[in-house]
């Protein structure tokens, strides 16, 4: 089965850092994107970043040249290092990866940035 475990969410002020984890339980390289979503309070779960297979990245508008999402494959891991953060990114942040069939989800991590 299948398992992606997210860690390193937590409470930070604006301005700063965190780098978030998401740890899986088989090859990175079986998905086809891995990637990170976030959830806030009553708004749709929305794309963050993501990387393909063949190492492309795509980043939301909103968190271009702040977040840089990176993998390391020997430890099947999925980073996503978050700079300059800003109160409106407190939410959910879920990893995701694209399987042949289907999607796979971590549980969430929360993340809180204060003002």
């Amino acid at each position: 089965q299948v398992q992606l475990v997210e860690s390193g969410g937590g409470l930070v002020q604006a301005g700063g850092s965190l780098r978030l984890s998401c740890a899986a339980s088989t090859p990175i390289f079986a998905f086809a994107v891995t990637g990170w979503y976030r959830q806030a309070p009553g708004k749709q779960r929305e794309m963050v970043a993501e990387v393909t297979r063949g190492g492309s990245t795509n980043y939301a508008v909103f968190v271009k040249g702040r977040f840089t999402i990176s993998r390391d494959s020997d430890k099947n891991t999925v980073y996503l290092q978050m700079n300059s953060l800003k109160p409106d990114d407190t939410a959910v942040y879920y990893c995701n990866g694209k399987g042949f069939t289907r999607d796979y989800w971590g549980q969430g991590t929360q993340v809180t940035v204060s003002s």
